[in-house]
């Protein structure tokens, strides 16, 4: 059993098993490298993730399948309109002693008592269904009748939406969007991919992955992100870029003073140090470098940069804006 608590050989165990877990991934994956990444990066920095993407794009599958080579308990909850808070957080139900007749009330766990919470398309259940999610993402524990139940750990929720057929959906307000840490866009497959898909998908049998890494030693690697030295010119180049974001700072260029209505705030600038720090254990170093900080970039920001008329008039979404001011990041 591979040993993260700490130190250069904790790094290098990483990568091995990083290698491995692609691998796995790899048999009922085709391509989708960088989304496989940005979702171990999202563990393993504590945070939780959204994905965007059209029907068929196989986002349930990665999503299980990772749980599958992370030996995580995963549960999928179909979000709809007649879903009720109580069906995420779970219920109390009068029981009746059969001996002494005497009734209790028993609590049953909902299904956000796993590891691994997949919020199938989470923009088509009203607000307050949405909110369920928001104390068990931020403080790993749910409250019900008064009584606090702390969540198993490592705890990660990921949610899906489907960027078409917006007729009868409840966009996620401000304030929960900013409770994920990243928003990954997922694209169509190449068509090397696509043939790949369809000769993997469409035969008699299909290849399962083995476990690779336990709940123990995803616990370690969260510690060891956390522990993980930083330079202050990394932590500077983060704030730098996420004050820029703002349109009232001193700092803002022009098109963003004209395109940006609400740019974003500290917990931008956490994840970005996190998920830099990840990304550079991911990569076998031992300290980030601003390279880390500018591949996780777009998906730190990209929902909390928020556009106005004049850019969509324009055309400029927000990944066009974070886009030019990566690229007059110093």
């Amino acid at each position: 059993m591979r040993d993260f608590s700490g130190g250069m050989e904790a790094v290098r165990a990483l990568q091995d098993a990083r290698e491995q877990l692609e691998r796995e991934i790899g048999r009922s994956i085709i391509g989708q490298s960088a989304i496989i990444e940005q979702l171990l990066i999202t563990l393993l920095s504590r945070g939780h993730g959204l994905l965007v993407g059209v029907p068929g794009l196989a986002k349930t599958l990665l999503i299980s399948t990772l749980a599958q080579v992370l030996e995580l308990k995963f549960n999928r909850i179909q979000f709809t309109p007649d879903l009720m808070p109580g069906d995420i957080t779970g219920t109390e139900v009068i029981e009746e002693d059969q001996t002494t007749r005497a009734k209790r009330f028993r609590f049953f766990h909902g299904p956000v008592f796993a590891n691994i919470v997949l919020a199938d398309e989470i923009n088509r259940t009203p607000p307050k269904t949405q909110a369920a999610l928001l104390q068990a993402m931020q403080e790993h524990e749910v409250t019900v009748s008064g009584t606090t139940y702390p969540l198993e750990s490592p705890f990660f929720v990921l949610a899906t939406q489907n960027p078409i057929e917006q007729e009868g959906t409840y966009p996620l307000p401000e304030a929960q969007l900013d409770r994920f840490m990243f928003m990954l866009k997922v694209g169509y497959p190449s068509f090397a991919e696509e043939v790949e898909i369809v000769k993997s998908t469409t035969g008699a049998r299909m290849e399962r992955p083995a476990a690779v890494l336990s709940a123990t030693q995803i616990l370690q690697l969260q510690d060891l992100v956390r522990r993980t030295p930083v330079a202050d010119h990394v932590v500077e180049q983060a704030v730098r870029l996420v004050a820029r974001t703002r349109p009232g700072d001193s700092a803002a260029p022009a098109y963003v003073r004209e395109q940006v209505s609400w740019g974003a705030g500290p917990r931008a600038s956490q994840y970005l140090v996190l998920g830099a720090k990840c990304r550079g254990i991911l990569h076998g170093r031992p300290t980030p470098d601003v390279e880390d900080l500018r591949a996780v970039a777009l998906p730190v920001l990209r929902h909390r940069v928020l556009t106005n008329f004049a850019a969509e008039a324009e055309g400029v979404d927000s990944d066009a804006i974070i886009t030019r001011l990566l690229e007059e990041l110093a």
